[in-house]
């Protein structure tokens, strides 16, 4: 666990309302799409697939899917230029099934408290460092990021 500065990072995302018991069948549809919208454009990735939470209601999850970019482009349908933003985060790696994360959530919320650094607790992002259909549910690497507020 540690407090680092992150540069800005320019995307292509997808932002969209679900539930919580459809999220992976929606993140594959939006990874697909978007995957096959850069390979038709030849946009290369530029780091690993992220999600951005703006809300924790598990019914109606504020979700952001997509992969950061170089630079925005021309984009069409429901696909648009985004950005992770740059500056302080809370982060951790997550080994381990998705369904196991909010431990780690929860030991990252601890470190930060104990730091006395204030993070956005009700906003955060994943990033997807390997493929759940390429590795165990075990072997799954998760980077969790908050965005810090104030520093004590």
């Amino acid at each position: 666990m540690e407090i680092r500065e992150v540069t800005q990072q320019n995307t292509l995302m997808v932002r969209l309302i679900t539930s919580l018991s459809r999220i992976s069948e929606v993140m594959k549809e939006v990874y697909t799409e978007i995957g096959t919208f850069m390979q038709h454009r030849g946009i290369e990735y530029t780091g690993a697939p992220y999600a951005m939470y703006y809300n924790m209601d598990m019914e109606a999850l504020d979700l952001e899917i997509g992969f950061p970019v170089t630079a925005p482009v021309e984009t069409e349908g429901r696909i648009s230029n985004g950005t992770i933003p740059g500056g302080k985060i809370a982060t951790t790696v997550h080994k381990g099934p998705y369904d196991t994360l909010e431990k780690t959530y929860m030991e990252l919320l601890a470190f930060v408290r104990d730091k006395g650094v204030e993070v956005e607790e009700q906003w955060m992002y994943e990033y997807y460092l390997n493929d759940p259909a390429e590795v165990k549910p075990e072997e799954l690497l998760t980077q969790i990021c908050y965005i810090v507020k104030k520093e004590s």
